[in-house]
């Protein structure tokens, strides 16, 4: 380890954020687009198993084009931003060499969690957000794999909900959260991947090093403490201390490495603190919808019949200074999922979708949980949209 590294040029304050610039200050803000096809976690897969048969995407870190073997850890909600801001509290990572790439949209764990391992965009794996339209006015959260009635991993099967393989069908061991082995999420996006267990941060690295050990050309794990800190506590001192302690972990990990084998880090999304600045929907929105899903930064209502067109002017009006508003064949159209798709996952989307630019969320009453949270994300910000893609090789 150097005791006190130089930042990589991928650590400049400068450095370019793929998918758009950020814009100034006195005009509306762009949205941050998926740069689907390439610097984005849905190709992140595909070049770390097809990188030693052929040319390498330029934006993959070169540590890890020759490594004889791979760890691909991600970081739960650690954001490019967030990276920026905070060097100090991460000085293993800036030892990384790499830079920044894209999440996809919306940028939430459950659906770019599937991108990264099945390698397709959300309209293709289906997995479409936090809270999914499944039924009848049916809500599922996609992490618990539960609708107001309970569990429905019985009537709504993982392996039909999300019916793609990971890793393109090799079978790539996942070290993650013991907790989260046999959840229904697990199984939509894991599926025919060998899992490891892990009950606490310190024993992630050693599960990791067993399995270098054993061989394993890549390795994928998963450590969720960034994202479950901010969610709780915002991006405050007890988030800079869990970035430390992340930083502590990466180090574990690479101290795990056997020669010739490298580590690759990256994160699902980025983090916006919100506080309590939280909007419920106004009665007149209301009136036209029959239920809400998604997430408070990225809010889809759905509308009753016949009151689409004007849902979307009136959320528009009310709400446009704040979000941006957009019809479903809107998203669909401007390319946010990254494709057309089929029947069946189209009909999880809603009809208007309230997409926060400002750090605002919008609170869904069948949602009691989200309104406690502090920090969160979902929309197509820089500061959620562009994550770190960071490597070095033993």
């Amino acid at each position: 380890m150097e005791a006190e590294p130089t930042p990589t040029p991928a650590l400049r304050d400068d450095a370019a954020s793929p998918g758009g610039a950020r814009s100034p200050a006195s005009a509306a803000p762009s949205p941050v687009l998926p740069v689907y096809g390439g610097p984005c976690l849905t190709g992140l897969v595909g070049a770390l198993l097809e990188r030693r048969s052929g040319e390498p995407p330029d934006w993959l870190p070169e540590p890890v084009r020759d490594a004889t073997q791979v760890v691909l850890l991600v970081l739960d909600g650690f954001g490019w931003e967030q990276l920026l801001e905070r060097p100090q509290l991460a000085p293993t990572v800036r030892t990384l060499t790499g830079g920044p790439i894209t999440s996809v949209v919306p940028t939430t764990t459950a659906t770019a969690l599937t991108s990264i391992t099945t390698g397709l965009t959300p309209a293709e794996h289906g997995v479409v957000g936090y809270r999914v339209h499944v039924g009848e006015q049916e809500v599922m959260n996609v992490l618990r794999w539960r609708t107001e009635a309970g569990d429905v991993r019985t009537k709504v099967r993982p392996a039909v909900f999300q019916p793609s393989p990971a890793f393109a069908g090799r079978r790539v061991p996942a070290v993650t959260r013991a907790e989260f082995v046999s959840t229904g999420f697990t199984a939509a996006h894991l599926a025919g991947s060998p899992i490891r267990g892990w009950r606490m941060p310190s024993t992630l690295p050693v599960e990791v090093a067993r399995l270098l050990t054993e061989g394993e050309p890549l390795v994928y794990a998963y450590y969720d403490g960034i994202d479950k800190v901010a969610h709780e506590w915002g991006l405050d001192a007890h988030y800079e201390a869990e970035v430390a302690a992340a930083d502590h972990l990466v180090a574990g990990v690479l101290d795990a490495l056997p020669a010739g084998a490298a580590l690759l880090v990256t994160s699902d999304h980025g983090q916006v603190d919100v506080g309590d600045d939280t909007i419920t929907l106004s009665p007149e929105i209301m009136a036209d919808v029959t239920f809400l899903s998604g997430e408070g930064r990225f809010r889809w209502l759905h509308a009753r019949p016949g009151t689409a067109d004007r849902l979307a002017e009136r959320a528009s009006s009310a709400y446009g200074h704040v979000a941006w508003v957009r019809t479903r064949e809107q998203v669909l159209a401007e390319g946010w999922l990254g494709g057309k798709p089929v029947p069946e996952v189209e009909h999880r989307l809603g009809d208007v979708a309230l997409v926060a630019h400002a750090p605002v969320a919008f609170l869904d009453p069948a949602d009691t949980g989200e309104v406690s949270l502090v920090s969160r994300h979902g929309s197509l910000t820089s500061a959620e949209m562009v994550v770190p893609l960071l490597a070095r090789r033993a």
